[in-house]
């Protein structure tokens, strides 16, 4: 690590969906945007981090809760440690709580949705429990302690008290595809399985607007970031599960009708010290083709990449993971990078940030 106050990952992915609606707008409708002059599929980055979010759920580092329940959720916490505890009591100290940190309550909720960890749940109505008077720094340390790997990766903002703020160690883009898209729409019929024979109409009736795309999708991570909400252990393992969750995670939109669920086609990782670089531009003339998308996106992809290194620093380290053979010139510098599966990926990257905490540990 050339630089010890920098070190970014960054995840490009290619991946072809079928029919499919996992994004929709108010009307509905597929979500698009206009780049390079033609409109392509979107997937928002909100929807993508919460399907990220849910495929973290349950791993050891803990999951949060993106909720306006949290007076509710204290109290049950408060009176499952303390069974003797009234519940107007226990209302009480829930209301100290809320006092305390200036987070205002609209009747039972907070007004605005909240990320807490389950940790810093159990970890406040420990606290309150254990003191008859709140002290705002003490609470203010656990409120931002105990962080749960999502809370650490996306962060919190609390308008009530910025000092409750969780800067996120990462960013995800919007998802677009690599080529132009035309909207498609599926005109579809129920009939009633009890419909006497005489009777002829279907008894429902509507119609689903829908698209098919190779998106590019992107994605990064401030390491040290990461490493400073959840110390340097727990942040290598979270960088890995960061991987595992953007690359594997799908939104769910309409998925029981389009059964769309796909893995990417092609993955490329970089570990960089200068700067994040999302090489979207890479689409920016968007893809022709009438024989795919995916094998002309990945060729494009590359020479992007290899462009790029015009304007930044060549990254410490650079893995691809692909689906499709690549055909690349014997002298291309991306000829040694390729790896054979995810476990491999995963297990480099690892490594790699082992090397790079060690080295930060010998240093200080």
């Amino acid at each position: 690590m050339t630089n010890k106050n920098n070190l970014y990952l960054d995840i490009n992915v290619l991946q072809a969906v079928p029919s499919s609606n996992i994004n929709r707008d108010d009307t509905g409708a597929p979500k698009t945007a206009l780049y390079g002059g033609v409109i392509r599929s979107r997937v928002s980055s909100q929807s993508w981090k919460r399907a990220m979010r849910h495929a973290l759920n349950g791993k050891d580092l803990g999951s949060g809760l993106r909720t306006v329940k949290l007076a509710q959720l204290l109290k049950e916490k408060i009176m499952s440690l303390d069974s003797s505890l009234s519940e107007s009591d226990a209302d009480n100290k829930v209301k100290e709580v809320f006092k305390s940190t200036g987070i205002k309550l609209k009747g039972e909720d907070t007004a605005a949705l909240l990320l807490i960890s389950k940790g810093q749940v159990e970890k406040i109505a420990e606290y309150v429990l254990a003191h008859e008077e709140i002290d705002k720094k003490e609470l203010k340390e656990i409120f931002n302690g105990n962080q749960s790997v999502d809370l650490a990766l996306f962060g919190r903002m609390v308008a009530d008290n910025p000092e409750l703020n969780v800067e996120g160690s990462s960013q995800v883009a919007h998802a677009i595809s690599t080529h132009e898209v035309v909207p498609e729409f599926d005109y579809f019929t129920a009939l009633d399985d009890l419909q006497k024979e005489d009777t002829t109409g279907a008894t429902m009736l509507g119609s689903i607007e829908y698209n098919s795309s190779t998106l590019y999708r992107y994605a990064n991570l401030n390491f040290p970031e990461l490493v400073h909400n959840l110390g340097s252990e727990a942040a290598v393992e979270g960088a890995v599960e960061f991987i595992k969750s953007f690359v594997l995670s799908m939104p769910t939109g309409k998925q029981n009708t389009f059964a769309n669920k796909t893995l990417p086609n092609y993955v490329m990782i970089t570990l960089r010290t200068d700067t994040p670089v999302n090489l979207v531009s890479a689409f920016e003339e968007p893809v022709k083709s009438n024989q795919g998308y995916v094998k002309p996106s990945i060729n494009k992809l590359e020479e992007e990449y290899q462009n790029t290194l015009k304007m930044v620093d060549t990254p410490i380290k650079t893995l691809i993971l692909s689906m499709e053979k690549i055909e690349r010139d014997k002298d291309s510098i991306l000829k040694d990078d390729q790896v054979t599966d995810l476990n491999e990926l995963l297990s480099k990257v690892s490594e790699e940030l082992q090397q790079v905490v060690q080295n930060e540990n010998d240093n200080d």
